[in-house]
């Protein structure tokens, strides 16, 4: 039985999802970050695992659009918001993944994202604006569920890509970094397992390379 360790050569799939108050990662401000660890079962079918999100609060002197705030209906000043500001936020993040790194001995965790260079690009701005030294994520390498939908499905928009799969959307629920990251994630394991019931790899192939 191969492990997630093996499969995907000692990566461990993390699925991420941002919102945040614009497009340009240096200038504009990170507003809700949200983390699904990828388990893998006793039958070698992936799963999503623990969540973890955040709202966060904007850092010093970032940008924020209102077309974005009225795409997301996020209200940065709400009260019960309850934000944290971004290092505390990436620490709570980050904490838990490089938790499941030591208990599955993968050695790095890999963004898994839709269109993730997005993502990715919020995420690596955020650590060097607050210098943080322990980020668990490969800087560059990612999964993207845009590609892996268009592959297995047709379909490159993740609502639609959802959908195909035969999964659940809730379009009041969209653009939420928690709901969109757990749809990611059921996206993502419900492609990987479909592709390894098709044939797939083979565990013994994996195990030796």
């Amino acid at each position: 039985m191969m492990d997630i360790k093996v499969r995907f050569r000692g990566f461990l799939p993390v699925v991420v999802d941002v919102e945040t108050g614009g497009f340009n990662a240096e200038t504009d401000a990170l507003l809700e970050l949200a983390a699904c660890l990828i388990d893998m079962d006793d039958e070698g079918r992936l799963v999503p695992g623990d969540m973890i999100m955040r709202h966060v609060e904007p850092f010093e002197g970032a940008n924020i659009e209102q077309a974005a705030l009225e795409f997301t209906g996020i209200k940065p000043d709400h009260p019960l918001r309850m934000a944290v500001p971004e290092r505390e936020a990436l620490a709570d993040v980050f904490q838990p993944i490089r938790r499941r790194l030591r208990e599955t001995g993968c050695k790095r965790a890999i963004l898994v994202g839709h269109n993730p260079s997005f993502d990715l690009g919020f995420l690596n701005a955020a650590v060097a604006r607050v210098d943080y030294k322990r980020n668990p994520f490969h800087p560059f390498s990612s999964f993207d569920t845009a590609t892996l939908g268009g592959l297995a499905y047709g379909q490159t928009v993740l609502a639609r890509a959802v959908q195909a799969a035969g999964l659940d959307w809730d379009s009041d629920e969209a653009h939420s970094a928690r709901y969109d990251t757990e749809r990611t994630a059921r996206l993502f394991c419900t492609i990987v397992n479909r592709w390894q019931e098709l044939g797939g790899l083979d565990p013994a192939t994996l195990a030796k390379g």
